[in-house]
């Protein structure tokens, strides 16, 4: 018999008075910026705003715990964190605003404009910090969850290793309760313990703290209430992952109808208002990139020319929007004759599925290996943007032989448009297998949003630094 570990989650209390130390911090910072430089090194009504800046902290912690800031549910979650601290800001400036008008309280507006956006610019810096060291201590092993999976095993299987190899989330599955009368004495390296009825005995075998049901029929939601009952007494957490692959919190609302929690699931925005800032977006950011990167333009033209006098650009038919053909903009990475030598080196090809990719590839010249280390090779790509084939945040432009043997939910991507930059690019590149790669472009068909495409800008920088998956 296992003996049963202990719970994983001390590490919750200490990460939570960190963040709070560092909110009281950056209160104080933006308190004292601001009565500086609303004031002056000696300016008038100092003390009274000396004062103000001391009591800003306080007002910002509890302003955040008030929006959920310090919620153990949301803690390495950075979209849901940081949404947190911008409406803890908003919050605590309409406070301000009523407060001072139900009392007269004359507060200089230009402190309170330096103040709160300055609090709240320190704060999301500060907790990105926090969150990357976590994320650090996560891929070390520590600072995680111990989950017991419930469901069918492929299902598990498929949870186990996209936690393992994502281990930033803090989710490390320890156990397995199979459904569907699978008995096998483990799975993808992780025990079981018997089928769905196992559940208690698994989370006290092996001190697990969190349970995630996997969607399948055998849990339902008779089976799902008792598991909750059964659970309730030890504080197990308990995830139910419904039935719906890659649809985001956005698109999806509970709506209780006749006592029954139905979930609302919006069609994804492939049209409309949100759809055309995109595309102003786009094409504003490209326009500023192309003038932005003109010396580094010619810098990189001249060292391809002078290599081996080719041509500069590389222009390839590649698939976009609805099917539609397109000449997609690069700079020349490889040999003048990288197309026919591509045949004799298929034997040698390491790409996943219809992606032809090689680490070592010979075709590629010592510019073009530069090139690609740092991806400055799709720069070209901004000219497609400003043109309109393709987009700044996209799935990842195919070639018209890729297209040929999609498969047809495959053909999914091909609803938006394709683009530079994507969630299959900051998430591996070319380390990633075929499938990861086509589900993380249809995550993003089905989930877009220009807060999205935002982050995906963010990551890609740091991507492109780290070069991994880079070949």
């Amino acid at each position: 018999m296992v003996t049963a570990r202990p719970r994983s989650t001390s590490w919750v209390g200490g990460y939570r008075r960190r963040t709070v130390i560092a909110d009281a911090l950056c209160g104080l910072a933006a308190g004292m910026l601001a009565l500086w430089g609303r004031f002056g090194p000696s300016g008038e009504h100092q003390v009274v705003y000396l004062l103000l800046a001391c009591v800003l902290p306080v007002l910002w912690c509890a302003t955040l715990a008030l929006a959920g800031g310090y919620d153990s549910r949301f803690i390495g979650l950075g979209p849901d964190e940081f949404r947190r601290v911008l409406n803890a800001a908003v919050s605590l400036t309409a406070g301000l605003a009523i407060v001072s008008y139900a009392t007269k309280l004359d507060i200089a507006r230009g402190y309170v404009a330096i103040a709160l956006p300055t609090v709240a610019a320190l704060d999301l810096l500060a907790r990105f910090w926090l969150r990357k060291r976590l994320h650090a201590v996560r891929r070390a092993g520590g600072c995680a969850q111990r989950v017991v999976a419930v469901g069918h095993a492929p299902a598990v299987a498929d949870l186990v290793a996209l936690l393992r190899r994502d281990s930033y989330h803090g989710l490390e599955v320890v156990g397995a309760c199979l459904a569907g009368g699978t008995m096998l004495g483990e799975i993808a390296g992780v025990p079981v313990q018997g089928g769905p009825g196992s559940v208690a005995t698994a989370v006290e075998r092996f001190g697990a703290d969190t349970v995630a049901v996997l969607a399948s029929p055998e849990m339902n939601a008779i089976r799902l209430r008792e598991l909750a009952w059964q659970l309730e007494a030890t504080g197990t957490d308990v995830y139910v992952a419904p039935a719906l692959l890659d649809v985001a919190g956005p698109r999806t609302t509970i709506r209780p109808v006749a006592g029954l929690p139905l979930l609302h699931v919006d069609h994804p925005e492939l049209t409309g208002p949100k759809r055309a800032v995109k595309s102003v977006f786009d094409k504003v950011v490209a326009g500023l990139g192309l003038l932005g990167t003109a010396p580094l333009f010619l810098f990189v033209a001249a060292r391809i020319k002078l290599h081996d006098h080719g041509p500069v650009f590389f222009r390839q038919v590649r698939v976009g929007k609805d099917g539609r053909r397109f000449q997609v903009f690069k700079f020349r990475t490889m040999v003048v004759d990288a197309e026919q030598q591509k045949l004799q080196l298929s034997a040698s090809n390491e790409g996943a599925g219809a992606l032809f990719k090689m680490r070592a590839d010979p075709r590629v010249t010592k510019p073009g290996a530069w090139l690609r280390r740092w991806s400055l090779d799709e720069l070209p790509q901004l000219l497609n943007v400003l043109i309109g084939d393709m987009s700044l945040v996209g799935p990842r432009p195919a070639l018209p032989d890729e297209v040929a043997r999609y498969h047809d939910h495959m053909r999914r991507r091909l609803v938006v448009k394709p683009g530079i930059t994507g969630l299959w690019q900051v998430s591996g590149r070319s380390d990633l297998s075929w499938a990861d790669a086509v589900r993380l472009d249809l995550r993003y068909v089905e989930n877009w949003s220009l807060a999205l495409d935002l982050q995906v800008l963010w990551k890609t920088g740091y991507a492109v630094v780290r070069g991994s998956g880079a070949y």
